[in-house]
């Protein structure tokens, strides 16, 4: 099945690269495509556990989902995840 997610503090391609980088590594996710524009990440997945481990890893790289709070710590936790998605990408 496939899911989305709306998230939080997406700034850059360098957020993407790490959300797709580190999502593709949890077992049974495929297809992770994150949209930059419209703060969404989208992938194909088995069951509702999956989504559920998406979710607390977004939240992990400070990502939370909208509905989320978003505090100091995600937000410091996302230019982290930013800046090492940037790394990679060179």
């Amino acid at each position: 099945m496939t899911s989305s997610i709306s998230i939080q503090n997406l700034k850059c391609g360098g957020c993407a690269a790490t959300i797709t980088n580190r999502l593709s590594k949890i077992e049974h996710i495929s297809d992770v495509q994150v949209d930059e524009e419209e703060s969404k990440v989208i992938f194909n997945h088995e069951d509702e556990h999956q989504r559920t481990l998406v979710e607390q890893r977004l939240k992990d790289l400070g990502y939370p989902p909208v509905d989320d709070e978003n505090s100091l710590m995600s937000k410091a936790k996302s230019f982290v995840s930013c800046a090492t998605g940037r790394i990679s990408k060179l």
